[in-house]
Order: C-alpha cells, then sequence, then structure tokens
C-alpha cells in the first residue's frame, strides 16, 4: 500500500516538474519584421549610423532614416534629426546647395502616417542663395495634432517649372511626442468639409457642407477629437471629389468647454492667418460648427481666437 502510494506522490510530482518546465521555458514565438520591433524585444543595437538591431538568431534589422543619406551632398538637416521626437511649433533648420532655393525659399510639409497634411511652411534661406554651395536654411513650423504617433517630415526642392525631372525631395521619419504609442482603441466621429463641387454656380453656398467619417482614438472629450480631426483636413481622395477644408493647416485647438449646450472653443491665431473674403468665412465657421453640432449635447457654438469673439474670421 505504502509503495502505491509513493509512486502516486513520485507521479504527481514529476507533472508538477514538467507542467512548471512548459510554463517557463515554452514562449510564444514573436516575429521580428523591423527595427523598433527588435529594440522593443530588448536585443541589442549597434551603434553604427543607421542604427542596427541584431536579433539571436543572426538577423540584423536597420533603423529607417528616410533618405537623408542620398541626399547629403544637396541637403543636409540638423533639427530635427530622424526619428526625434517633435510637438507643435517645429522649429527647424539646416542647410541646402542654392539650387534647392527659389527665390531664397522651398517648401516644408509635415505628415502623419495617415498621409494627413499637418503643416506647411516655406523655409527662408539666411544667406546668399545664388550660389552652388550650401546656404543655412530655418523656419518655424505649426502643425495640427496627427493621428498617429509616426509621420514624416518633406523639404521639397522648390521646383518652379513643375517638371517631374527637376522635382526633388528629403524625407525625416519622425515621432509626436502628443500621440500616445499605446493607444490602441478607435472610434468613429464625423467631420464636416466645403463642398466645392457647385462652386461656379451663381447661387453658391458657401456654408454647404458634408460629412465624413474619421476613426479617432476612443476618447471621453468626442467633441474635441472630432474637431482635431477636421483640422487635419481632407484625404486626397475627397478632394479628388471636390470635398475641401476652408481652415488653414497647422490650426490647433487650445480650449474647448462645453456648458448647458453651448461650446466654446478656442483656438490659435493659425486659424486667421490670411483668411479673406466672405465666402471663405462662411465656409471656416460652417464646418466648425456642423462638426461640433453632430453631438446631442450641443446646440451652438461660440469661436474664439487666443480669447477674443469678437472682431475674428472677418471678410
Amino acid at each position: 500500500m505504502r509503495k502505491i502510494i509513493l509512486i502516486g506522490i513520485l507521479i504527481l510530482i514529476s507533472v508538477a516538474i514538467g507542467f512548471l518546465l512548459w510554463k517557463y521555458s515554452i514562449r510564444p514565438v514573436i516575429i521580428i519584421s523591423n527595427f523598433d520591433e527588435c529594440v522593443a524585444q530588448g536585443y541589442p543595437i549597434l551603434e553604427t549610423y543607421p542604427r542596427q538591431c541584431k536579433t539571436p538568431d543572426g538577423k540584423t534589422f536597420t533603423e529607417d532614416i528616410g533618405n537623408e543619406l542620398e541626399k547629403v551632398d544637396l541637403i543636409k538637416i540638423d533639427n530635427p534629426r530622424p526619428n526625434q521626437l517633435i510637438e507643435s511649433p517645429l522649429f527647424i533648420k539646416g542647410e541646402a546647395r542654392g539650387n534647392w532655393y527659389f527665390e531664397a525659399s522651398f517648401p516644408i510639409k509635415l505628415f502623419d502616417d495617415n498621409g494627413f497634411l499637418l503643416g506647411v511652411m516655406p523655409a527662408q534661406a539666411l544667406g546668399d542663395w545664388m550660389t552652388e554651395d550650401f546656404v543655412p536654411f530655418s523656419a518655424t513650423l505649426s502643425f495640427a495634432v496627427p493621428s498617429t504617433p509616426k509621420g514624416r517630415l518633406v523639404l521639397e526642392k522648390d521646383n518652379p517649372s513643375g517638371l517631374p525631372e527637376q522635382a526633388d525631395e528629403l524625407k525625416i521619419p519622425v515621432y509626436f511626442k502628443e500621440v500616445s504609442k499605446t493607444s490602441q482603441e478607435f472610434m468613429t466621429a464625423k467631420i464636416f468639409l466645403s463642398d466645392s463641387r457647385f462652386v461656379n454656380e451663381p447661387y453658391f453656398d458657401c456654408s454647404r457642407t458634408i460629412a465624413a467619417e474619421r476613426r479617432v482614438s476612443k476618447t471621453k472629450a468626442v467633441a474635441k477629437a472630432a474637431l482635431e480631426a477636421l483640422l487635419r483636413g481632407a484625404t486626397q481622395e475627397e478632394i479628388n471629389n471636390g470635398f475641401v477644408s476652408n481652415i488653414n493647416l497647422g490650426t490647433r485647438v487650445q480650449k474647448l468647454t462645453i456648458e448647458n449646450g453651448v461650446v466654446k472653443v478656442d483656438f490659435d491665431e493659425q486659424l486667421e492667418f490670411q483668411v479673406g473674403g466672405s465666402c471663405r468665412v462662411a465656409a471656416i465657421r460652417a464646418q466648425i460648427t456642423e462638426t461640433l453640432k453632430q453631438f446631442p449635447t450641443v446646440d451652438s457654438v461660440i469661436i474664439s481666437i487666443n480669447g477674443r469673439t469678437e472682431d475674428i474670421l472677418q471678410p
């Protein structure tokens, strides 16, 4: 009897040991496909430029730095550097050869990874650009709240001819400081774009809008999330179909409150920068108002710029 009990105990011990060995030795297979995933797993980083990450099975993944090395003899950027964490407003500086400019400037654009153009600003030469040598440049770019943690900064060669063979660009990957990399939950909200399909008709309604759906991060502040999606503007497909945003790129919400059915929303000065004409002003107000009034708790909207409600968005 004792022998049988002893054998049973040994079997139970063996099973327990086997279970513990299985639990702590069997790990889920993680497939590494890029540099960021390799780094996230804690594998060693080789301090080359660009950096490289090596997995235990001998695979090497190289950090994405855009096309900086390909363009180094044409244009160089000192700030921001590839994969730098950025926030608005972004100070940009570097140097480019004189033929990268036209009339002492060239355009800089910032996109998120969903393809939204968040802001655009000309870089200004800080010296005589009529040369083949490198000329310093700088710019300060205000940009809308991005929809992804990562994006790209594009420094375009100014190309007044419009010829494809004369076009060139430097592309730099960047990360956005205010977007959480861990946010995985999303919801759907509507934005309202201006409907410009009938703009040439004699009785065109400048305040006419059309709804477009956007996927935004899940939040209790849904009205602000929808408004920030509006400030990112229209997609290229929407623009091709005649649905546009009249709101300046780079405009940002500074404060939004809802009380007794009234939304008070305060924007920065970018909202009215170089805005003119009664039609455009009406379109801007309609886009903002309709986007906010989609929510049942909103009856009316008060727009302000840096706290001012009077003398804003004048025709």
